[in-house]
């Protein structure tokens, strides 16, 4: 992590550690379970060489560890039992978005542009789309959300919200990307197509093979994850034209697109 700045952010007197790097408009990358891994790194890396700026909030984990299958024990549990997470269905939204929006406020002051993107990864896929109640939002990836554990078509945010969200998207015209794998058992079929009645058109959920996915990720992937699911991260393929890498492509294009800025 010594090629990105590491910063005390506090919104709303609650300090949290954000790692930062790149110039241009701003992007808030937030990492998936079991935190800030070498893979979610590499993303925010290639996010950062894209020309775009970089926000890495650090919400769960050890920041720059490579995951291990304890994790499940020492850093999921912890996080689905925290108050600033509703893990579970019927909890509504999770609260750390309340700070995440203020992360994107600050960003886009700092980094200027027509707005900031959120990319959310599993645990924190969907606050991605939560993000949006702040206007400085204006570019949402929703990556294979896990959230809420216990029901596949749930969509983790409270009944407010999400007519909120819907009406803020169709308002302003705003795309949202999605991506999932189509044999994640954490990110199933039924929670895109609960996305798409919520949003629409306005949705874009693309779908990957799950037998294209990395066979050999670090063993929190291989023996609690237990499936395809990390698209752009644990389970992507570093080769020029694999499907992973495309998706890694299109996100980054769809966020420059959004973001004003023009794609090298």
């Amino acid at each position: 992590m010594d090629d990105f700045r590491r910063r005390v952010v506090s919104v709303d007197g609650v300090d949290k550690t954000v790692y930062v790097a790149g110039s241009g408009p701003a992007v808030i990358l937030m990492p998936e379970m079991p935190g800030i891994s070498p893979d979610v790194a590499r993303f925010a890396r290639w996010v950062r060489d894209a020309g775009l700026s970089v926000y890495l909030p650090s919400l769960f984990g050890v920041d720059g560890a490579y995951p291990l299958a304890e994790a499940h024990e020492t850093v999921v549990r912890r996080a689905c039992v925290s108050a600033e997470f509703r893990a579970f269905a019927g909890g509504g939204t999770s609260p750390v978005v309340t700070w995440l929006r203020g992360l994107a406020r600050l960003a886009h002051a700092e980094r200027g542009g027509p707005g900031v993107g959120a990319v959310g990864l599993c645990f924190t896929g969907n606050f991605a789309l939560t993000m949006a109640l702040e206007p400085a939002v204006v570019a949402p990836v929703v990556n294979h959300p896990s959230l809420p554990l216990d029901d596949p078509g749930g969509l983790e945010m409270s009944d407010e919200d999400a007519a909120a969200v819907a009406e803020r998207v169709a308002r302003d015209g705003l795309k949202v990307l999605a991506y999932r794998f189509d044999s994640d058992r954490w990110c199933t079929g039924r929670r895109f197509a609960a996305y798409r009645a919520l949003l629409g058109d306005a949705f874009d959920g693309r779908v990957l093979k799950g037998e294209t996915a990395h066979t050999n990720p670090p063993s929190f992937f291989r023996d609690v994850v237990g499936c395809a699911h990390s698209v752009v991260t644990a389970h992507l393929v570093d080769q020029d034209g694999h499907p992973t890498v495309q998706a890694r492509n299109e996100i980054i294009a769809f966020l420059a697109e959004r973001l004003g800025k023009r794609s090298e």
